[in-house]
């Protein structure tokens, strides 16, 4: 307990610590953990932070191939995040702060993949719609 307790300490402070006026600059992380990681807030802010909700069906059907493809990886990469900063919080027994977040990433991720296998269904080329959905459950 005591080494994962300090492996994590030790990789949040490298990540927070690897970041070049460069790359600040440009908008790329140095350090490509830093993914892994939500930009710390400061102390100071008591107020509560409210996050977005999650995708509707409605609006994803309005969305190209493209774009949900594209907002998949997004809230794929989120949920990494999320994930990690909570098994790291946990690890080091603290509160993880806003919970509610994850299971708005997941539901999105859900109705993704609910829209893009409707589109499967509907296609009428047998072979083209078993590839969709090859695609889809690849997901």
């Amino acid at each position: 307990m005591f080494m994962t307790r300090f492996i994590g300490r030790t990789l949040f402070a490298a990540v927070k610590s690897e970041t070049s006026a460069a790359a600040a600059a440009t908008g790329y992380a140095r350090n490509p953990l830093e993914a892994f990681f939500e930009a710390d807030r400061t102390q100071d802010e008591d107020k509560r932070v409210v996050y977005g909700r999650s995708w509707k069906a409605s609006e994803l059907r309005l969305k190209s191939w493209d774009d949900l493809r594209k907002l998949w990886y997004v809230l794929l990469k989120e949920k990494n995040m999320l994930m990690t900063q909570r098994q790291m919080l946990h690890a080091q027994k603290l509160r993880f702060p806003n919970p509610e977040r994850l299971p708005k990433v997941r539901k999105s991720m859900c109705r993704i993949k609910q829209v893009l296998t409707e589109r499967a269904i509907e296609e009428p080329d047998p072979r083209r719609s078993a590839e969709m959905r090859r695609m889809v459950n690849a997901l």
